[in-house]
């Protein structure tokens, strides 16, 4: 078993023991690999080892590893993008991206909607809160929620998953999981009124349990399969 897959297998393990600890089935949460910086190699050998969900932060890195598994006959990969998206970057999400996690205004859905492919199925996307009130991370406040989720579910080339947070770091467990309930507690009420909402992406390396426990079905991990990332290439 090369590293990554024994990574894998890890972090799957993880995921399912603290799913059990709070009375949930495994099968409720994906696992999100962050390939961000890693090269297609990298992701060949998750591939192998049985991932088929991939996290990219930076639009052109990850709309070229797209296209490379694409030519390479991988046609059942999904492709989530969850950086912070600029406007005159929207196009290449909306063409090559199964998923955008950091949708948190009505500018960037429209252009999403409008720049989808119509042969294309509709762009999933989430709602990204900035849970933390922090001024360095995108995101909406939850006073913000309702208003954005009624103009994204009428984009007809948009589908409303749910919602993405990453909260400020936290070091005990009763923080994380008290930051995670608060978003919980938003899915849970989206959910009620939008029959498409089924995804809470939260939860990372760090807080992952915290988050499993609050009720996060999607957690992004990246550095724990793949290793430290080089930023300085």
């Amino acid at each position: 078993m090369n590293d990554i897959a024994h990574n894998l297998a890890q972090v799957r393990d993880k995921i399912s023991a603290a799913a059990t600890r709070c009375g949930r089935a495994s099968e409720e949460i994906t696992l999100l690999a962050v390939s961000k910086t890693k090269p297609a190699s990298a992701i060949a050998e998750a591939i192998d080892a049985g991932q088929r969900a991939f996290g990219e932060n930076y639009v052109q890195e990850g709309v070229d590893k797209i296209r490379y598994f694409q030519e390479q006959g991988n046609t059942d990969l999904q492709w989530h993008f969850i950086g912070p998206l600029q406007s005159n970057k929207s196009r290449l999400v909306a063409e090559h991206f199964d998923w955008c996690h950091t949708v948190d205004r009505l500018r960037i859905a429209t252009r999403l909607n409008d720049q989808r492919p119509s042969e294309m199925p509709a762009l999933n996307v989430l709602i990204q809160i900035n849970i933390s009130d922090e001024n360095s991370k995108s995101g909406i406040a939850l006073s913000e929620l309702d208003a954005l989720a009624a103009e994204v579910d009428a984009l007809p080339r948009l589908t409303l998953r749910g919602l993405m947070a990453i909260p400020a770091p936290e070091s005990s467990y009763e923080r994380q999981f008290a930051v995670a309930q608060q978003m919980a507690v938003a899915f849970e009420a989206l959910k009620a009124r939008y029959n498409t909402v089924d995804t809470l992406s939260l939860g990372m390396s760090d807080d992952m349990e915290a988050a499993i426990a609050a009720g996060s079905t999607m957690v992004r991990i990246g550095t724990a399969i793949f290793g430290a990332r080089d930023y300085s290439k």
